[in-house]
């Protein structure tokens, strides 16, 4: 069964340029590390501290050895380090999803 883990981030508006740099960085070092990155989302309207990553594995035991391979990924650390050192994301919030098939990307009917 494939789930998703939802991040959503609490970050400084200010620096949604730098969020954006950060999760550029991502889309290179998390397929590398085991992920299927679904995408970053920064926000556009409406909110503007808000962001979210969407990264999708086969099982939870995929995610486990993906955060295995990313904790020994020199390129993992230097982009936790830039956020860190920057200080655009001001909190992290978890979740694991699992998709209801029957609604998933749907396409529109011609």
């Amino acid at each position: 069964m494939k789930i998703t883990c939802f991040i959503e981030y609490q970050i400084d508006p200010n620096k949604i340029r730098l969020f954006e740099d950060y999760a550029n960085n991502w889309a290179e070092i998390i397929p590398q590390c085991g992920g299927e990155l679904v995408g970053y989302f920064a926000p556009h309207e409406g909110t503007n501290n808000i962001a979210y990553g969407l990264i999708s594995f086969d099982s939870l035991a995929d995610y486990e050895r993906y955060r295995s391979v990313l904790k020994e990924s020199e390129t993992g650390k230097s982009n936790f380090d830039f956020a860190s050192k920057e200080k655009f994301i001001f909190s992290e919030k978890r979740s694991f999803l699992k998709v209801i098939p029957s609604t998933y990307q749907l396409q529109k009917k011609v």
